[in-house]
């Protein structure tokens, strides 16, 4: 009963974060994509900060779910990824870098404000064990880690699309063949190398936190 009761309360101070992270990542993508000239993401209702059409029942549920029950050292999950269609790019390596991007910025402007909400309930009284400061920096630390883990240069993820702009073409196809395996590669590192990821989240959960006074 003890582990149930750990896990629902983790859910009910992570949900809205993850939430609001994976939301504000996708959107930033169709953001970034419709602003150099691509209407796809438009057209499939996917330029909207409402959480429910990015929503991917694996991904952004399930996977979330096994991962708070079976206590991985981080929460993983997605939503629904944005489609684009580069050919309505008018530079098409600086405005594929500029969409990549764009997620994990959003990630990154995410955690600002959960850092804003901390210092605000702070200055109220609010004390570690209340459910505002709970949210809110877990707020810091999942969108410091999604920006972190989407940045990993393996393919499908975003870094990966950042360097491949970079790489001669048959170089660049063949670094995105790796995107089958990105996954299995994904959990390796998880298992078996996780502070690849768990140091520099925090690192920068510490930059953001002392952007906004918190330091």
């Amino acid at each position: 009963m003890e582990f149930f009761a750990e896990s629902i309360q983790l859910i009910t101070v992570m949900a809205l974060p993850f939430l609001l992270a994976v939301t504000l990542h996708e959107a930033g993508h169709a953001l970034a994509a419709y602003r150099l000239g691509d209407p796809t993401a438009k057209l499939e209702g996917r330029l909207s900060l409402n959480p429910a059409v990015h929503i991917d029942p694996i991904g952004t549920i399930l996977i979330p779910l096994v991962a708070i029950l079976l206590k991985f050292p981080f929460l993983i999950g997605y939503a629904k990824p944005v489609m684009i269609q580069p050919r309505y790019f008018k530079n098409l390596r600086r405005d594929m870098v500029i969409v990549a991007l764009a997620g994990p910025m959003g990630n990154l402007l995410v955690a600002i404000f959960f850092a804003l909400i901390l210092k605000v309930a702070l200055s109220f009284g609010v004390t570690q064990e209340d459910w505002l400061f709970q949210t809110a920096r877990w707020g810091v630390l999942l969108n410091c880690l999604f920006m972190v883990f989407n940045l990993l240069p393996i393919p499908p993820l975003d870094g990966a699309g950042v360097i491949e702009q970079f790489l001669p073409h048959e170089m660049a196809q063949s670094y995105r063949s790796i995107a089958p395996f990105g996954f299995f590669i994904l959990m390796g590192i998880i298992i078996v190398a996780k502070e690849i990821i768990i140091v520099p989240t925090q690192f920068m959960s510490g930059v953001v936190l002392t952007l906004v006074g918190l330091g």
